[in-house]
């Protein structure tokens, strides 16, 4: 298991940040590892909703199925699987005078072989989360 955990403070309010990020298809635009994401179904984004989520990492693509497990007014996570790896990213938030801190915490764990490949993975999660918490401010500072 690995964990890559950032703090950071945007400058919009927070129930613009939360329905912005709650639509998961949105990582295309904040995270920088995501080439596509796309919704399954037409209902609403809500508990139950599910994205395909196609990303690169270290010059691989995979594709994860990811779903919203929990969505409340200060906290989203959201849960990707596939045969090699389960990836939870669970955001919390707090509202700070008009604007909004946001505690991001991913967590990888690898399944059969791909273990064997975690120790090694640490230091290019860790960059990819730098990445994607600059990405992720910028993108949600203009929206």
């Amino acid at each position: 298991m690995t964990d890559v955990r950032r703090t950071f403070t945007v400058s919009q309010p927070m129930d613009k940040v939360v329905s912005y990020l709650e639509d998961f298809a949105n990582a295309e635009q904040w995270d920088p590892g995501t080439v596509t994401c796309t919704r399954i179904g037409t209902a609403p984004v809500g508990v139950g909703t599910h994205w395909k989520n196609v990303s690169k990492f270290r010059g691989r693509t995979t594709e994860l199925d990811y779903e919203l497990v929990r969505s409340e007014p200060d906290r989203l996570t959201f849960v990707g699987k596939n045969k090699t790896a389960t990836s939870t990213d669970d955001l919390h938030f707090r509202a700070a005078d008009g604007k909004t801190e946001i505690s991001y915490h991913a967590h990888f764990d690898f399944h059969g072989l791909a273990r064997l490949a975690e120790p090694f993975l640490k230091g290019a999660l860790e960059k990819l989360g730098d990445q994607t918490e600059a990405q992720m401010r910028k993108t949600i500072n203009a929206v």
